[in-house]
Formats: C-alpha cells, structure tokens, sequence
C-alpha cells in the first residue's frame, strides 16, 4: 500500500505511536514515576512547589493535582517535540513561551532576593504571556483536557491573592519560596531554565 492511500484512510502508525506515548506517559505521571524522567533539581522544585502550594491552599489533593498537571504538560511537550511535531512557527512560539517563562522566573528570584521589588503586574504579565504562547504552540496537538490542564496550572500561579501571600515580606510561605528559588538557581545554573 502507498503512502498516499495510507494518508487518505488517515491512518498512520506513528500518529497512533505518538498518542499512545503521550496518553501512557500521561497516565504514569506523578512524582515518583516523573523523577525517572526529570533530574534531581527538576524534582526538588515540583516537591517545594507541591509543598508551597499545599501549605497556601491547605489542601493536600489539590496541590498534587497541580504538580500532576504540571508533570503531564511537560511530559507531552518532551514526546511533541523529540518526535519533531512542532512547526517553524511553532517553534517561534516556543521561543517566546520560553523567554517569558525565564523572565517569570527571573523575577520571582530576584523579588525574593531583592527587599520590596515585588511588582505583581510584571509578574502577572509575564505569566500571562507565557501561557498565551505555550497554548499557541501545543493547541493543535493537545486535547481539550490536556489544554485544560495548562490553563489551571496558569490559573494556579497567576493569582494576584496568591503571589501577595506569597512575596509578602513576612510571608508564612518564605521559607519554601527561599527553597523553590534555591532550586530554580540550580536549574538555570545546569541550563534547565
């Protein structure tokens, strides 16, 4: 059988391949099972982000949900893009999600480090960007759910009562901020951020 008639049944065997990696990984994803895939830095910051955001919410499902969403979403990214699912134009959004994100980053480090540099619109507009380029490059190959997912993550993190709480200089969350930022060092240092 040819390629076209292949194509024109719409069936291919590494388009099944590709969803069955992304739903099996998917469905794996928790932090024991995620540690084989990520490194020791990577695991640190999803454990004081599981720690932060159940301390702040009180509420120890909905911080593993979080972590859960946060695992499945870059899984899914590592299986689209070691398999070249992306486009060029993908690619750009890529690009732009991922130097919005380290700005993000950037800035919770130095609002931690730096007294009274907290600036919640920056950080918001930064997270909000970001988003709005990582769902630009995943939107065609990630379900409704998965898209779901990053937009709770988003939600998660880009609450104003949330980051007040949280960069408040008395903070009760200072301590696991200090380690989250500990963390994020490391990963910029190893060039994971």
């Amino acid at each position: 059988m040819s390629d076209v008639a292949v194509m024109s049944e719409g069936f291919r065997a590494r388009d099944i391949g590709l969803r069955a990696q992304k739903k099996i990984l998917s469905r794996m994803a928790n932090k024991s099972v995620a540690k084989v895939f990520i490194d020791d830095t990577t695991a640190s910051l999803l454990d004081n982000v599981y720690k932060l955001a159940k301390a702040y919410t009180g509420n120890k499902k909905e911080a593993e949900k979080l972590v859960k969403n946060i695992i499945k979403v870059v899984i899914k990214l590592g299986v689209l893009y070691r398999n070249g699912q992306f486009s060029a134009e993908e690619l750009s959004h890529a690009e732009r999600f991922k130097g919005r994100f380290h700005a993000a980053a950037m800035a919770v480090v130095s609002f931690y480090e730096v007294d009274f540099s907290y600036d919640r619109h920056y950080l918001l507009t930064a997270l909000g960007e970001a988003r709005a380029a990582l769902r630009l490059l995943v939107q065609r190959h990630l379900t409704d759910k998965s898209l779901a997912r990053v937009d709770a993550v988003f939600a998660f993190f880009a609450n104003a009562a949330f980051l007040d709480a949280v960069f408040r200089k008395d903070s009760e969350h200072r301590e696991l901020l200090g380690r989250i930022v500990a963390d994020m060092n490391r990963a910029m240092d190893e060039g994971g951020m």
